[in-house]
């Protein structure tokens, strides 16, 4: 009954792949972000000029149309170096590595934004009185910035993190046989496409609510210690 005329196993294989895409890419989004925000935030001039590039133009363009870009556009790339330095056949980039790129440099802009919030959030003179206490930079920040910073972060963070699980639909069009394009081909072939599509939105409300779950036990634990604001 609930096997979904044969597919069901099917589907929850592809709910795994997505899932991995997800956390992968979440992973390099996260990187990208504290590294863009960093950038932000710096000294240099060209450090801020860069990361506002990446920021403006990620944000700027539709998340299907830079799949799309990043992909094809990659693939000429590791191609044209490949043939730069004498190899002759095609290579094609495997899709689970591309949509793990893309999404996690797509989301790394909206991660720096989230983080450079985050980080203008912790008052500066908790630094300055860590650096005159004899603290290095590398110390004050695991120890008195980045505690903190998580904290203002993580509703942002959550919201992208949710944006992210969802966007990762977007693989199935560079042909990862994830769970949405496994949902095609089974309604494709039993011309049940209400069922199979009910069941990928189901998996995507579950992970969606579980990470909803975690995130706010996050934002609890994180909050420890801090009075609450309250609001009139």
């Amino acid at each position: 009954m609930f096997d979904l005329y044969g597919y069901g196993f099917s589907i929850l294989e592809g709910a795994w792949l997505t899932l991995q895409v997800g956390l992968l890419s979440l992973a390099l989004s996260v990187a990208l972000g504290m590294l863009g925000a960093l950038a932000k935030l710096s000294r240099s001039r060209m450090a801020r000029l860069a990361a506002s590039f990446y920021t403006t133009l990620i944000r700027g363009i539709p998340d299907l149309v830079l799949m799309l870009l990043l992909f094809y556009g990659g693939q000429v790339l590791v191609n044209a170096m490949a043939q730069a330095v004498g190899y002759e056949g095609y290579i094609d980039v495997d899709p689970f590595v591309a949509g793990v790129l893309t999404i996690g440099f797509i989301f790394g802009a909206y991660m720096t934004e989230t983080f450079r919030g985050a980080i203008l959030a912790v008052p500066s003179g908790q630094l300055e009185a860590g650096y005159a206490y004899g603290m290095s930079r590398g110390l004050a920040f695991r120890r008195i910035l980045l505690p903190q910073m998580i904290r203002h972060a993580l509703p942002g963070f959550g919201n992208n993190w949710l944006v992210l699980l969802k966007a990762t639909a977007l693989v199935s069009i560079i042909g990862l046989d994830d769970m949405v394009r496994k949902a095609y081909l089974a309604a494709g072939a039993t011309h049940q496409p209400f069922t199979f599509y009910l069941a990928v939105a189901l998996v995507f409300l579950a992970f969606t609510t579980l990470s909803v779950i975690l995130l706010r036990w996050a934002e609890r634990r994180y909050s420890l210690g801090f009075e609450q604001e309250i609001k009139p």
